[in-house]
C-alpha cells in the first residue's frame, strides 16, 4: 500500500444478478475483468457476515462477527457444482431493476438452499466439508446453533429465550441441538458454500492481480450469536440487557450524533484475557480479504457511550480504551497489519498518535473538501498526505452529482469552480473530481461505482440517521460497459495509479 494505485467500492449485493441480489457467481467475474480492463488494483467491499431484516439486511448489522452472509451464494455455481438442476433456476419475477427486494430474494432463495442440502446430504458428507467443520468450529457450531434457534423461537432475541438456553446451560444446549440437528446441519452448509465460492473468487482475483480491502465494523449487534456466547465481554446488567451503547456525538452526519445502539466492550476483561476474541476475528478477516478497512477506528481509542435509556446520542461520554496494548498483542500476533482506519469525524491527537505509530492508512474523503477555506482544509487534494486512502464518497455519502445538486450550498459549489479552475456542466462533473483524486499525492484512491457512472441521490447506498430504503442499490448490466473501463484505464495511466 505505499505504492500509487486505485480502485473502486461495490459491495457484492450490489453487483448485476437475475436472481435479485447480487452474489459471488458470474457478475462477481465479469466485475473483476472490468477492474483488470481499467488496471484498477482494488476491490472494496462492504461486511461480508449475515444480515438481520429488522436493520434492512445492512452489513453493519449482523448477527455473527464470524459467519458469512448466505444470501451471498451463487445459484448458478450450486448448478455447476451439481447441487442444483439448471431447471430449478428462474429468474425473479416483476422484479424491480436497480433495487434489491430483500423478501423476494430471502424467499427465492430459502427454497432453493432447502433442494441444494438435500442432494448434498444424499452424497453424502466429504472430505473437504468435514475440514471446513473442524478448522471453523471455534465460531461455527455457535452460530449454527445460534440461527436454528431464532428459527426455532420465531425471532426473538437471544434474552428472551428460556432462560437455560440463554445461559447456556450444558444440558439444554445439548437438548435443543439433538432436537434442532437438521436445522443445525443445514447451516454448516450454506457456510461452507459461501466459503467455497469466496476462495474461488478470490482466487481469480489473484490472477487478475486485484486486491480486495473488506470491512470490519468495530462493533457487534446485541441480538448475535457473539453477545450469546460471549456476555462477559460486553457492558451488561444482570438480566444480560446492554446498560449502555454504542453511537457518536454530533457531526457531520448528524446534528443529534448518531445512536447505533450496539453494546460496548468490556476492554479490562478483553485485556485481562489478551484480547482473545479480537485476535481471532482479527485473523478471520485477514484469511479472507487482504486489507481490513476497520468502521469507526476511533472507538478503539476511546469509544462514546450513551445510556441504554436515551433516545439520541447527544447525552454521552468517552470511555478510553488500552489502545496501544491492544494493537501491540495484535502486531506481535500478525507479521502485517494492513489495516485501513476509518478516522473521519471528530478526531483527536490520540487517534493520531495510535495510527502513526503502526502506521495505519488514514481515510480521506474529496466531497468534505470544499465546506470551509481552502488552506486549512484537510481534504482539499493540495493537503493531503501519501499515507492515506483517498475516497470521492463512501458507501455514507451522497453521490458526487446527489451532492452537487441537492446538498452542496451556492458558496461550495463555487469554491469546487474555483478549485478545478472552470465551470462544468452537471454531467461531467463526476469526470473531474475523479480526476482531482486521481492526480492528487494520496497512495491510493477508491471511487464508488455510482460516482464512476455520475449518479444522482438515487443511487446512495446508505443515509445515515433514516431507516427505509437503504443498502438496496444494484448495478445494472449494460452499465459495466467497456467504454468505462477504457475512460477509466487512461486516467489511471496518465496519474501513474496503475
Amino acid at each position: 500500500m505505499n505504492r500509487r494505485g486505485s480502485g473502486i467500492l461495490l459491495h457484492i449485493t450490489s453487483l448485476p444478478s437475475p436472481y435479485g441480489v447480487g452474489d459471488l457467481g458470474t457478475w462477481a467475474y465479469r466485475f473483476i475483468d472490468f477492474l483488470a480492463e481499467a488496471k484498477q488494483s482494488f476491490w472494496q467491499i462492504l461486511p461480508l457476515n449475515p444480515t438481520d431484516p429488522i436493520y434492512q439486511n445492512s452489513p453493519y448489522h449482523g448477527i455473527s462477527a464470524f459467519a458469512y452472509n448466505p444470501l451471498l451464494i451463487s445459484p448458478e455455481l450450486m448448478v455447476k457444482d451439481g447441487l442444483l438442476d439448471e431447471t430449478d433456476l428462474h429468474p425473479l419475477p416483476n422484479y424491480p431493476k436497480g433495487q434489491v427486494d430483500y423478501d423476494a430474494v430471502v424467499a427465492y432463495k430459502k427454497k432453493l438452499f432447502q433442494l441444494a442440502y438435500e442432494r448434498f446430504k444424499k452424497e453424502g458428507k466429504n472430505y473437504e466439508y468435514e475440514k471446513f467443520c473442524l478448522e471453523n468450529s471455534h465460531w461455527l457450531e455457535d452460530f449454527s446453533l445460534f440461527v436454528s434457534l431464532r428459527i426455532q423461537f420465531r425471532g426473538q432475541a437471544w434474552n428472551k429465550w428460556p432462560r437455560e438456553i440463554r445461559d447456556r446451560e450444558p444440558k439444554a444446549l445439548q437438548s435443543v441441538k439433538d432436537k434442532l440437528h437438521e436445522r443445525i446441519e443445514m447451516e454448516k452448509f450454506l457456510q461452507y458454500i459461501f466459503l467455497k465460492q469466496w476462495h474461488s473468487l478470490k482466487q481469480y482475483c489473484y490472477q487478475k492481480d486485484i486486491h480486495i480491502i473488506g470491512d470490519m465494523p468495530i462493533y457487534v449487534d446485541y441480538d448475535s450469536v457473539d453477545l450469546w456466547t460471549n456476555p462477559e465481554l460486553f457492558k451488561l446488567d444482570n438480566e444480560k440487557k446492554p446498560f449502555v451503547v454504542a453511537g457518536v456525538p454530533p457531526d457531520y452526519f448528524s446534528k443529534t450524533g448518531q445512536l447505533w445502539g450496539n453494546p460496548v466492550y468490556r476492554w479490562e476483561v478483553m485485556k485481562a484475557r489478551g484480547y482473545d476474541w479480537w485476535v481471532q476475528r482479527m485473523e478471520h478477516n485477514l484469511k479472507m480479504v487482504d486489507f481490513v478497512r476497520i468502521d469507526h477506528f476511533r472507538g478503539f481509542v476511546a469509544y462514546w457511550e450513551v445510556p441504554a435509556t436515551k433516545k439520541t446520542a447527544i447525552t454521552g461520554k468517552w470511555i478510553e480504551v488500552p489502545a496501544m496494548d491492544f494493537f501491540d498483542k495484535l502486531t506481535k500476533k500478525f507479521s502485517c497489519l494492513p489495516i485501513i482506519a476509518e478516522d473521519l469525524g471528530l478526531i483527536t491527537p490520540d487517534v493520531r498518535e495510535i495510527m502513526n505509530h503502526f502506521e495505519f492508512l488514514g481515510m480521506k474523503v474529496l466531497l468534505f473538501a470544499f465546506s470551509k477555506d481552502f488552506s486549512k482544509n484537510p481534504y482539499i487534494p493540495h493537503n493531503l498526505v501519501k499515507n492515506c486512502v483517498l475516497y470521492t464518497g463512501t458507501h455514507d455519502n451522497n453521490t458526487i452529482r446527489g451532492w452537487f445538486e441537492t446538498v452542496a450550498t451556492q458558496e461550495e459549489k463555487r469554491r469546487v469552480f474555483r478549485y478545478l479552475g472552470k465551470e462544468v456542466p452537471i454531467e461531467k462533473l463526476h469526470w473531474e473530481l475523479i480526476r482531482l483524486a486521481m492526480m492528487s499525492v494520496a497512495n491510493i484512491v477508491i471511487l464508488p461505482m455510482q460516482d464512476i457512472l455520475g449518479l444522482d441521490e438515487n443511487a446512495r447506498m446508505n443515509r445515515p440517521g433514516t431507516e427505509e430504503g437503504n443498502w438496496r442499490w444494484q448495478l445494472l448490466p449494460e452499465q459495466l460497459e467497456p467504454s468505462l473501463a477504457k475512460k477509466l484505464l487512461e486516467m489511471t495511466e496518465v496519474y501513474g495509479r496503475t
